[in-house]
């Protein structure tokens, strides 16, 4: 098969290497000239483990390669994958669809035959039925299928994801003149390899595969809260959230992942996602009242996050160094999109205090969304050297062996709030700190 993928971001340059490496020929078409530049030569824009041995691979194989001609790259081709950015559109909490609109625009103007186009991109219920009604509008001259086949990629762990994944979720549009026959061949032919290791592949109507994508995100943002909620619980009465996570997540029904209690999550997916599902369901007369306080309490926890710092420095951080350890929403990428520590570190430097942060991936992608003031250090210790307190948000793996001896001797000052829980309370203890975690005794 040959297939081009509209867009080079996070998921139409994960998906479309990994679709090289099932043996598909595939053209990414980029439009940011500077993006195409890079990938051009051989620099991945973003930060994912392993992403860039998959993309040279098939670069060099002849399996994969990029453009800015949208024209010719789907010239020849089975299907065209939209992956272009979906959002949240100012003011209403849906997702702004104009990429993807401009993207099916773009595809029916060139295309000169029959076509698949699978949206890939998170789109809300209805844009798979919208994309169909502008194709057939712009080239009533040619029979377009429509697809829906939403992503699940965990950035951090995407290429796992994608070559080894729970299931797969494919929306047909069965409304089509063949019902929907000609797009389920392309998909199953396309997803083959993962066919072969019994991958459970659930084909669905458009709608049912557009709604799992957010159903999906959403309970696992509400698990998240939920698990925080918790953590805020066991600090008034004495518990222990890591014992209480392993106690609940012991039952099959509910399961270990996603129970680990921080400052709130943030990244690319759960806040645009949750936000988009609250405005599907109000305009849909079904409002989701649970992922709506879900939206809510994450939004107030990021925000309480620096309130708490601000108490374990005796109520005032003005002309305090804070050492901050880690800026992006997760370890193991460089996504600075709704990180907690944007509000904190905002909040923080308002209140008059001096800034010294480190992250292994994340600061050129932080300098141009936090304080000017802001100091980047090269490394965790140079972080903490003079510093009054220290505070950890993103749980770095190098930030776990961290030997408590060695921050005493660099530290100017003894607080230190792990938001993350990484450091044995214990041992920091022991060594001289005034040691705040969440969720722990």
């Amino acid at each position: 098969m040959r297939i081009a993928m509209i867009g080079g971001g996070y998921v139409g340059l994960v998906s479309g290497a990994c679709f090289a490496e099932f043996g598909t020929e595939v053209v990414i078409v980029e439009a940011d000239h500077d993006k195409l530049a890079a990938l051009k030569a051989g620099s991945i824009p973003i930060y994912e483990p392993g992403l860039d041995k998959i993309v040279s691979t098939n670069v060099t194989a002849g399996r994969l390669s990029f453009t800015d001609a949208l024209a010719s790259a789907i010239d020849d081709v089975d299907a065209v994958f939209i992956a272009v950015g979906t959002p949240t559109r100012r003011g209403d909490g849906h997702a702004d669809l104009t990429y993807v609109y401009e993207a099916t625009r773009q595809i029916a103007r060139h295309a000169r035959k029959n076509l698949l186009v699978v949206t890939k991109s998170t789109v809300p219920v209805g844009t798979g039925r919208e994309v169909a009604r502008i194709l057939r509008e712009e080239r009533p001259d040619l029979s377009f299928g429509v697809a829906s086949n939403p992503e699940f990629l965990r950035e951090g762990n995407a290429i796992g994801d994608f070559m080894r994944p729970d299931r797969v979720i494919i929306g047909i549009d069965d409304t089509a003149a063949d019902g929907g026959a000609q797009a389920r061949a392309l998909m199953h032919q396309l997803y083959r390899p993962l066919y072969l290791i019994e991958t459970p592949i659930v084909m669905t109507g458009l709608e049912t595969a557009e709604l799992t994508k957010y159903a999906a995100n959403a309970f696992l943002a509400m698990k998240v809260t939920f698990i925080n909620e918790m953590a805020d619980l066991c600090e008034k009465v004495g518990g222990n959230i890591h014992d209480v996570a392993r106690g609940m997540g012991l039952d099959q029904r509910i399961g270990r992942k996603f129970l680990h209690a921080g400052p709130g999550y943030g990244g690319s997916c759960f806040p645009k996602d949750t936000r988009a599902l609250t405005a599907i369901a109000r305009d849909a007369g079904s409002p989701s009242l649970l992922v709506e306080a879900t939206v809510a309490i994450n939004e107030a926890r990021k925000s309480a996050m620096a309130e708490r710092v601000i108490a374990l420095c005796e109520s005032s951080v003005r002309d305090k160094t804070i050492a901050i350890l880690g800026l992006t929403f997760k370890p193991d990428t460089d996504d600075m999109r709704e990180a907690s520590s944007l509000p904190l570190i905002h909040r923080l430097v308002e209140e008059g205090a001096i800034i010294r942060a480190f992250d292994p991936e994340g600061m050129k992608a932080a300098r141009p969304l936090l304080p000017e003031s802001v100091i980047y250090t090269g490394s965790a210790q140079e972080a903490a050297t003079g510093a009054d307190a220290l505070v950890v948000l993103t749980e770095w793996n190098e930030f776990r062996a961290i030997a408590p001896d060695k921050l005493k001797s660099a530290m100017r000052g003894s607080v230190i709030a792990d938001f993350r829980n990484i450091w044995d309370p214990a041992a920091l203890r022991t060594a001289g700190f005034t040691y705040r975690s969440i969720g722990r005794p």
